[in-house]
């Protein structure tokens, strides 16, 4: 009985707030935008992650090279080796030559 009363005041809340609810000529004003609306464009994970996933993957690297080469000592260093050399190469040497180009 609870739940067949909760459910019937369920529905006459949701269908009293459509009755209430504006419609379409109902607005006291009405706008009209002339100017293009620019959207900011939305960005992919690689994209917002990509110095992290940059380096990282020359830590899997440099620990999976190292592992094969000289075991679980050789991954550690590799790993460490991988890590810098990601890190140079992210936040140094990528940068350097990247032409920017204005998007319309």
């Amino acid at each position: 009985m609870k739940r067949v009363l909760s459910i019937l005041l369920l529905s006459v809340l949701i269908f009293g707030a459509f009755t209430f609810a504006p419609t379409s000529n109902t607005f006291a004003q009405t706008t009209v935008r002339t100017r293009a609306r620019y959207h900011r464009h939305r960005r992919t994970f690689w994209q917002k992650h990509r110095d992290k996933l940059t380096v990282a993957g020359s830590t899997l690297g440099g620990a999976a090279i190292g592992g094969l080469a000289a075991g679980k000592k050789g991954a550690a260093i590799g790993s460490l080796a991988g890590a810098g050399s990601g890190a140079l190469y992210t936040y140094k040497i990528r940068k350097r030559h990247r032409r920017h180009y204005r998007r319309y």
